[in-house]
């Protein structure tokens, strides 16, 4: 076969198999037997694989998958993924319709209801009409590149035609794996399990939950797997430039016109009773949907009027979440189990007799602190109301009296440490008790070990929490500085490592002398210091032996830098101990000082602080960072009265304005900031 030949057979494959998937997956009609669609994709494989310079990014075989992804990386959302606020209350239903009309001076108002999936928030990019990244919301701010993986939703479509919508433009959806799909692989997994328990190997763990197999299958390296495993998404958001569209109704009808899955159940609503009603009418009718929700979003549904209700700090005040109340069940309460974290903190954790609860069988639940125990009024083999917070952390939210034992013993918090029996101690102020033993308790020493060697601290990826475990029994271990001393073959004499292992191991910690000051100033777990702090002081003091002996008033003289902090930072550096710990990093080889190569353009800006809120014209908020400190400036996250200028945007969080208004801190726009660098 030509090239031209296989160029033509290849368009007239693509053209048959994507209109067989678009008539399956969005009109549930099979035209073909799967044997002659798999025959067809078949064929399409076989030429693209024999001509790969004519296979195209769109392909229909993108959704087989086989792209593996190493790492995932880190990119910034272009429009920030908010969060919404959330209730349980149908009086803040009404509060919030009040504000809405109040703030909007009585326009008339349209909301649009739509269903809660219970799955994962993606956002998909678009350019020229052709699908490019797919991102995971991470932190709102910026998420994983998934974009092989998304790839794989065969209900997407990886190219568009769309005459009204601009050249970039974004959607936004909920991706979910269907209970079908969750419970079929379940099935396999027991019938290999079977098969597993007559070999005696070791068995397969079961999904937990339709939600978690969703957001597991969606971060697999292998997006062949990821394919098979049937990944659906819902669309429920657009955004782009000079969005074309009066309204969100509008929007979500054009998107499912040119091919992309928008949930039919959604709902204009004129009034706030209305908006009830369709709440109560999918309390239980939402029992027979294929996938789970917990609960209904509220948005505006004019764009014009979203702007011009704007944001808070974290979500936008157009829109709410009612969430239903969560599925709870009645067990007993077994015993409590008391655990002591890196910092000395000791948690109770109720063991329960086990329950089916929202999907799965629970058999802990977390009882935060004392107080939670004596506000509960706990007593031996109680019958307890648990539930999920948010349907996935089980807590205990009630207790059935009527079924206490007259003779049952209340349940008293502990007074000595668990582990190394020393006397708890409490901090005026503070809820949790303290073990104070922080240099012999066995949990808090591995614990500052497991620190150190996160992903946000040390980054040694060759080591885990049963490594350290294992480690520290052997003796091996006892503080984070002697990783630096340990050798291959002190490794090799432990049950369970091989040459290759334990190389990693060797490799993973030498490779870590690489990381920042920054890093290694969090990976000490000073209490309160936590990344971002770390990062402030790192570039205020530049090196380890001028923080070490900053004062509490020079500490506090840092933006947001507080009393509690600085006192967490001169206590800490003030123990022999501590400055001893620090040495011993400095002679291993770790970075003790910063290390940035970035060359300031000038020094206009200098010994000023900015916080930037809003969307601008011209930058990007990394950009404007960055410009900020080329010009010798700092940015700082909240307005205080350390704060020289507010840098705002349009849609300027109004928390912000009014604290910069009231502290007299100068508020400038985009222009003049541009004129002070100039």
């Amino acid at each position: 076969m030509t090239i031209e030949q296989a160029e033509k057979r290849i368009a007239e494959l693509t053209e048959k198999i994507n209109y067989y998937n678009f008539r399956y997956y969005h009109d549930n009609v099979s035209e073909i037997s799967d044997y002659e669609f798999d025959q067809l994709l078949a064929e399409l494989i076989a030429l693209e694989t024999q001509f790969p310079q004519l296979q195209q990014p769109d392909s229909p075989t993108q959704r087989v998958g086989g792209t593996i992804t190493k790492e995932f990386a880190q990119v910034r959302h272009k429009y920030p993924m908010l969060s919404l606020g959330n209730t349980y209350s149908e009086g803040e239903l009404l509060e919030f319709d009040r504000r809405v009309r109040k703030l909007l001076e009585k326009q008339p108002v349209e909301y649009v209801c739509e269903l809660k999936w219970d799955g994962v928030a993606l956002s998909m990019t678009y350019q020229n009409g052709l699908f490019v990244q797919g991102l995971t919301r991470g932190d709102g701010e910026q998420g994983d590149d998934i974009t092989a993986n998304i790839k794989t939703i065969r209900t997407l479509p990886l190219r568009v035609q769309a005459d009204r919508l601009p050249a970039e433009f974004e959607v936004r959806g909920e991706g979910f794996m269907s209970r079908h799909i969750f419970d079929s692989i379940n099935e396999e997994i027991a019938e290999e399990n079977e098969k597993r328990e007559q070999e005696g190997k070791k068995l397969l763990s079961y999904l937990a939950n339709p939600r978690n197999a969703a957001a597991g299958t969606l971060k697999m390296q292998d997006s062949a797997i990821v394919a098979k495993r049937r990944i659906d998404v819902y669309i429920y958001d657009l955004l782009c430039e000079n969005n074309p569209f009066a309204t969100h109704s509008e929007a979500l009808d054009y998107l499912k016109q040119v091919g992309f899955q928008v949930s039919p159940h959604y709902r204009k609503c004129t009034s706030i009773e209305q908006v009830l009603g369709f709440i109560k009418e999918w309390e239980t009718k939402r029992e027979n949907l294929p996938v789970d929700t917990d609960g209904v979003v509220i948005k505006v549904n004019s764009y014009a009027q979203r702007e011009e209700l704007g944001y808070t700090a974290k979500s936008p005040r157009w829109a709410i979440a009612y969430k239903y109340k969560a599925e709870s069940a009645a067990t007993e309460l077994l015993s409590i189990s008391y655990q002591v974290g890196r910092t000395g903190a000791i948690t109770p954790v109720a063991n329960l007799r086990p329950v089916k609860l929202a999907g799965t069988t629970v058999k802990r639940a977390s009882l935060h602190n004392a107080n939670e125990i004596a506000r509960l009024d706990l007593h031996e083999g109680d019958t307890v109301l648990i539930e999920k917070g948010g349907e996935i952390i089980p807590k205990i939210t009630g207790v059935e009296i009527t079924k206490r034992k007259a003779e049952a013993r209340r349940i008293r918090f502990i007074s000595h440490c668990p582990e190394c029996h020393t006397p708890l101690v409490r901090h005026p102020g503070e809820a949790a008790f303290y073990c104070p033993n922080e240099k012999g308790c066995p949990p808090q020493l591995k614990g500052k070990i497991e620190h150190f060697i996160s992903r946000k601290a040390m980054n040694i990826e060759s080591m885990g929490s049963k490594t350290v475990d294992l480690f520290f029994e052997k003796g091996l271990i006892r503080t984070p500085a002697d990783l630096y001393q340990l050798k291959q073959e002190d490794i090799l004499q432990l049950e369970g490592f091989k040459e290759l292992s334990s190389q990693n191991i060797i490799n993973g910690i030498a490779a870590s002398k690489q990381q920042p000051f920054s890093r290694i100033l969090f990976g000490l777990g000073i209490r309160f210091v936590g990344e971002t702090v770390a990062e402030k002081l790192a570039d205020y003091f530049k090196n380890i032996d001028a923080l070490a002996a900053a004062d509490k008033e020079t500490l506090m003289n840092i933006p947001e830098i507080g009393e509690k902090i600085a006192s967490s930072v001169v206590d800490w550096f003030a123990d022999p101990d501590n400055r001893a710990y620090v040495e011993r990093l400095r002679q291993a080889g770790l970075q003790m000082a910063t290390t940035s190569s970035r060359q300031t353009i000038s020094n206009k800006l200098s010994g000023k602080t900015f916080v930037i809120s809003g969307v601008f014209q011209k930058y990007e908020r990394e950009a404007l960072k960055e410009l900020i400190a080329l010009h010798g400036g700092k940015h700082i996250a909240t307005v205080s009265s350390k704060t020289d200028f507010l840098l705002a945007g349009s849609g300027v969080g109004p928390a912000k304005l009014a604290k910069a208004e009231k502290l007299g801190v100068k508020i400038i726009s985009e222009t003049e900031f541009e004129q002070m660098i100039s």
